[in-house]
């Protein structure tokens, strides 16, 4: 069984937007292209949260970001939800799920 991801719109952001002159905002893109060239080890979902982020702000860039959203499931949880399903976990011996980064979940396969 894969590990899910929940995909945050910044990364979804990274992916679709034009290569960026700044240097920290590009190593961020370049990182995510790296990462989702990797995304099929992962079970990959967003919220609709994500999905309205991303319909927003220039239709062009819109259109790019939602594309890359594809047919990817929906994660619906409010905040009563999730820390509900974080303290259910807890109890049951599961570990909560952890926040982290494309660099973060790359670990020792991204190599500059």
């Amino acid at each position: 069984m894969k590990p899910t991801v929940y995909l945050e719109t910044s990364v979804i952001s990274y992916l679709a937007a034009r290569p960026s002159r700044d240097l920290i905002v590009a190593a961020h893109q370049q990182i995510s292209q790296t990462w989702w060239a990797t995304r099929e080890d992962w079970d990959l979902c967003v919220s609709v949260l994500v999905v309205a982020e991303a319909r927003s702000g220039d239709t062009a860039a819109a259109q790019r970001r939602l594309a890359l959203l594809g047919e990817l499931p929906l994660l619906i949880l409010n905040d009563a939800a999730t820390d509900l399903a974080e303290r259910l976990l807890t109890a049951a011996g599961f570990r909560p799920p952890i926040i982290c980064t494309p660099e973060e979940l790359l670990g020792d396969r991204y190599v500059d």
